[in-house]
């Protein structure tokens, strides 16, 4: 008669990636090719920073000079999408414009999630009287008019690319937090939390190693809903007269400018823009909604 194996029981960290696992990146990815709406999005996003970044390579302008003898041309050789009132090329226009929005949504982006990661992990850790204190002044800062209070920076300051992006992400963390310490509620009742806690692991640990990590998926999704957010807000600005000043042009600068033209039916100044507007917005809000489901996917199995 053989003796029974004895099999130990898993430690901890093992624990830890095994709940992680069901959670990382590559089961969102995973469930996002279920998408095609998704798929569409991601494909048109990444067409979109290939226009701006790689555009310009193949289509060398000048975005500095003024050249008011070639102002408002229309669509023709040499300039596909015409000239503006300036004389700037409008499909290099578009190009420099669109680096300026997306890196300006990015950074502003990845500033408030950073933050809003932290705090929600922190509060969601905390629990009781902390953890209401500092909700509670989220909810102050949510009460605050954003663009309004953006408004009044942008005029009394002057805007350039970094200043906006922490202007932005500044206040749009409020909402990562909250998504953040919703899901730290749900994650630290889990049996890796608790395990973790009992081999005497700092809070700074536990937030860093376990809950972090296992709220990933709710965190990439608030990234891409961030970034479209941050265009809209840039190409608002801009498009009131409060955004980035010359030589530096955003896209909503470049239709408040074109604008100006729409009695004179000089449609290459207004719809290319628009275009890229609304098709970048498109294009991340739709990638957002296909991660979301994906996670909601997994977090339901």
């Amino acid at each position: 008669m053989t003796a029974p194996e004895v099999t130990s029981a898993p430690s901890p960290e093992a624990e830890t990636w095994a709940e992680r696992e069901p959670g990382s990146i590559r089961s969102v990815l995973h469930g996002l090719r279920r998408h095609p709406l998704g798929v569409a999005g991601g494909l048109l996003l990444l067409l979109i920073i290939a226009f701006c970044f790689l555009g310009p390579l193949f289509h060398p302008t000048n975005q500095t000079d003024v050249d008011l003898l070639n102002a408002a041309l229309p669509p023709g050789s040499g300039h596909p999408l015409g000239t503006d009132g300036n004389g700037f090329d409008v499909l290099g226009r578009l190009m420099s414009g669109g680096q300026v929005s997306l890196r300006i949504g990015l950074l502003a982006a990845l500033f408030a999630t950073t933050i809003g990661t932290v705090y929600g992990a922190v509060a969601g850790l905390a629990g009781g009287v902390v953890d209401g204190f500092m909700m509670r002044l989220v909810d102050v800062m949510l009460s605050i008019p954003f663009l309004f209070f953006v408004l009044i920076l942008s005029a009394r300051f002057h805007a350039d690319a970094l200043s906006l992006s922490l202007v932005i992400g500044g206040f749009s963390w409020l909402v990562s937090a909250r998504l953040v310490r919703g899901e730290v509620l749900t994650l630290r009742v889990r049996e890796f939390v608790l395990a973790a806690k009992l081999m005497g692991a700092s809070r700074r640990r536990t937030i860093l190693t376990h809950l972090i990590p296992n709220a990933l998926g709710v965190i990439i999704v608030n990234i891409t809903f961030q970034v479209a957010d941050a265009v809209l807000v840039v190409a608002a600005l801009g498009f009131l007269g409060f955004g980035l000043t010359y030589p530096t042009a955003d896209w909503g600068s470049q239709l408040a400018s074109g604008v100006t033209y729409i009695s004179a039916d000089y449609w290459w100044l207004i719809y290319p823009v628009g275009g890229c507007i609304v098709l970048t917005v498109l294009a991340l809000n739709l990638l957002a909604d296909a991660l979301r489901d994906a996670v909601g996917r997994r977090a339901d199995r």
